[in-house]
């Protein structure tokens, strides 16, 4: 049976009930945007093994990249003020936060499952992380992607987007594995074209 999928409207509306400020929804739903064009950029260069794209659900993907990052909405205190101390945990609590909107399982991963380039149960207990031990790893091409796509945009102050090679030496400090991880998702997906993005968002590319 095919997933019930939000559409793009549905999906801002989510965005909207959950936003606590017209600010966070800025910052939030433009980089899940952003993120959904990077995306569509590598569906069309990804060859899997009947062609272009062949086997990926286009529209899964979509509603994983508009969807991914909808938990950090709940680490916004009543000043507007962002948690970046308990930063890592937005993606189970972007699961959660879909699950009880009744969104069904293969979407809601896409919000536990895109930090970095996956963690592990390993890297949850040797580091100390505040989440639940599990692996929170990207398994389907679709999941792949949303995950990739997502490590070249950041909602900082101000938003930027990050180089392939950058992403890399910034990834390497978490591990060798994680940055051979990275390697291995670019010989995969390809590296997406960030200029034209950069100068229609107005965010610096580094």
């Amino acid at each position: 049976m095919a997933l019930s999928l939000p559409t793009p409207a549905e999906i801002r509306a989510l965005h909207e009930r959950h936003a606590p400020s017209p600010e966070a929804l800025e910052a939030v739903h433009t980089h899940c945007e952003i993120v959904w064009q990077i995306a569509e950029q590598l569906l069309a260069r990804y060859s899997g093994d009947g062609g272009e794209g062949d086997g990926i659900d286009r529209d899964l993907v979509r509603a994983g990249c508009l969807l991914h990052d909808i938990g950090v909405y709940r680490l916004y205190d009543a000043n507007g003020t962002l948690d970046h101390g308990n930063y890592i945990r937005h993606g189970i609590l972007g699961h959660e936060i879909l699950k009880a909107e009744g969104l069904p399982e293969e979407i809601c991963r896409f919000c536990s499952c895109h930090t970095g380039v996956g963690l592990t149960r390993r890297d949850v207990e040797a580091q100390g992380l505040p989440l639940p031990p599990a692996d929170y790893v990207a398994i389907t091409p679709e999941e792949q992607i949303v995950m990739y796509a997502d490590k070249f945009h950041s909602k900082s102050t101000p938003p930027r987007f990050h180089l392939p090679d950058t992403y890399t030496a910034y990834v390497a400090r978490f591990g060798a594995d994680k940055a051979d991880l990275f390697r291995l998702l670019r010989k995969t997906f390809g590296d997406p074209d960030l200029t034209a993005l950069a100068a229609r968002y107005g965010h610096p590319l580094r």
